[in-house]
């Protein structure tokens, strides 16, 4: 069985009411093992502590939180960790929710929506998407144009877009082959064993990571991002 299957999205939850994160953590633990709440905040401060150390895959973020502006944390919650955003409001004024998105939020639920929106749009920028409605995402774009901006960079596609196209073929061999060692995936990409580890040395100082476990949970993770160019039935030794 692998390994890596069942590995929940870690959802932090951030909301001035305690009613709502209640509700919210009830509905985020009844999709156990897909998705689980590792932690509940009430105010910035919390906020910024609880994303630094459960590093959670996503940030539910109200931008009423008492006296604070959610749209002025965001920027500081994405340096606590590499995690998406989603904005979780009440607000519908089109100027906050682009200040919001422009901070670097990937998605947008009104709370007055059903709840299965809201596993949704989680389950979806957890894959990698946008999670805006067609007139916020073409408001959003015109404004970047006029203003010249850049679009928020989202540092897990910096790292794995600074890998080459042989380095994302190895990620994914070790994405599909978990526990194997490092003779026998050398030997399904056709490569000698020191040229695998020249690659890795390379990988593991792209990705910021240590060891073949954190390339293996990497890999799982973020496995919809690694795409690889070529036909179906192209070999791995071909690719590289």
């Amino acid at each position: 069985m692998d390994p890596f299957s069942h590995i929940p999205i870690r959802v932090l939850l951030v909301d001035s009411r305690q009613i709502v994160l209640w509700g919210l953590e009830k509905l985020i633990n009844s999709e156990s093992p897909r998705m689980e709440t590792v932690g509940k905040a009430s105010n910035g401060t919390d906020a910024r502590r609880l994303a630094r150390e459960s590093q959670p895959n996503i940030v539910l973020l109200d931008l009423e939180l008492g006296g604070e502006r959610g749209v002025d944390l965001i920027p500081d919650l994405l340096k606590m960790g590499n995690f998406h955003i989603i904005v979780f409001t009440e607000i519908h004024d089109p100027t906050t929710i682009d200040v919001a998105i422009f901070n670097g939020a990937r998605g947008v639920v009104y709370k007055e929506e059903p709840t299965p929106t809201i596993l949704k749009a989680i389950q979806k920028v957890h894959d990698g998407e946008l999670w805006l409605d067609r007139r916020t995402t073409g408001r959003v774009f015109i404004n970047f144009l006029r203003t010249g901006q850049k679009l928020p960079v989202d540092p897990v596609a910096g790292k794995i877009t600074a890998l080459t196209r042989k380095e994302r073929v190895i990620v994914n061999a070790f994405a599909n082959e978990a526990g194997a060692s490092n003779k026998k995936i050398a030997h399904t990409l056709g490569i000698s064993e020191q040229t695998l580890r020249n690659h890795l040395t390379s990988i593991f100082s792209k990705l910021e990571i240590t060891n073949r476990f954190d390339l293996f949970m990497f890999a799982k993770l973020h496995h919809h991002q690694f795409s690889v160019t070529g036909t179906r039935t192209e070999s791995p030794a071909s690719r590289l």
